[in-house]
């Protein structure tokens, strides 16, 4: 079985300029508060309350994640929302690559790596 691999900051980095499709998951008021790692998709999955609209989130990532083996990487605030969602992507949907940001945006920030506002 397939399970979710959590990558550290600096191999997210690396990743990212190699062009591997991320995805923020969190909230707007979150990338506005703390930016977004360039090139990142923004796709809120929880709202603020905790609810969902997964068949839409789901039309709106098959777009930019074509295949079901296709690597991507998933990015929240700490980890903990990437870890659902990867888990749920895995177990549910039969997605084979997925990884999440270690730590999330605050290791992230913490190790003081490049962040964009837009």
């Amino acid at each position: 079985m397939n399970k979710l691999i959590d990558l550290p900051p600096k191999s997210v980095e690396y990743m990212g300029n190699d062009n591997i499709v991320m995805i923020d998951v969190r909230r707007p008021e979150e990338w506005k508060a703390t930016g977004v790692i360039k090139n990142a998709h923004k796709m809120t999955f929880f709202d603020m309350f905790g609810n969902c609209d997964v068949p839409g989130w789901l039309n709106d990532f098959e777009k930019i994640v074509t295949s079901k083996e296709q690597q991507f990487i998933l990015i929240c605030a700490h980890a903990n929302r990437t870890r659902t969602i990867g888990n749920f992507l895995i177990q549910n949907h039969g997605y084979t690559n997925v990884t999440h940001l270690e730590g999330g945006m605050a290791l992230w920030l913490d190790e003081g790596r490049e962040v964009i506002f837009d």
